[in-house]
């Protein structure tokens, strides 16, 4: 347990700046693709639960339904998404990946890795393990708080 919270404050402030980078990188390699945030977003809960109704999507976007209906709209022009009308009730639409997604997927996956590793490459390969043995033990402490957290 930390006792001093002025280095846990520290940590905190050094994550959150780490992810709004790492955010504004992936959301450039996206913008470059022609995809903006909100899709990107729509596409991220996509490719994690494969099929939502456009209710569902709206839900946890928290936007409405003729809001996620137009980014869907273009996500499908792009042919990105597919939609299907329900066989039970015709009024519900859900909306998945298409298989053209997964190749887009993997290719902006690519970029980012590679932008990251440019961004390294001029750490020396000590600092590289230091950096990794520091995501390492972060990555498990807070793993480990969300298992027990009645318990910290």
């Amino acid at each position: 347990m930390m006792e001093n919270p002025s280095q846990s404050y520290q940590i905190a402030k050094l994550f959150q700046e780490i992810m709004i980078l790492f955010r504004h990188n992936k959301g450039n390699v996206f913008e470059e693709s022609g995809i903006t945030m909100p899709q990107m977003m729509v596409m991220g809960i996509l490719g994690k639960e494969k099929t939502l109704k456009i209710t569902e999507l709206s839900g946890k976007l928290s936007l409405s339904n003729s809001t996620v209906s137009g980014i869907i709209d273009r996500l499908e022009n792009m042919g990105l998404v597919e939609r299907k009308r329900s066989e039970e009730d015709r009024r519900v639409v859900y909306v998945s990946v298409s298989p053209k997604f997964a190749e887009i997927h993997q290719r902006l996956h690519q970029q980012i890795v590679k932008n990251i590793s440019g961004a390294l490459s001029t750490a020396t390969s000590e600092d590289q393990e230091k950096i990794i043995e520091g995501l390492e033990l972060l990555k498990k402490l807070l793993y480990d708080y969300q298992q027990c957290p009645m318990d910290n």
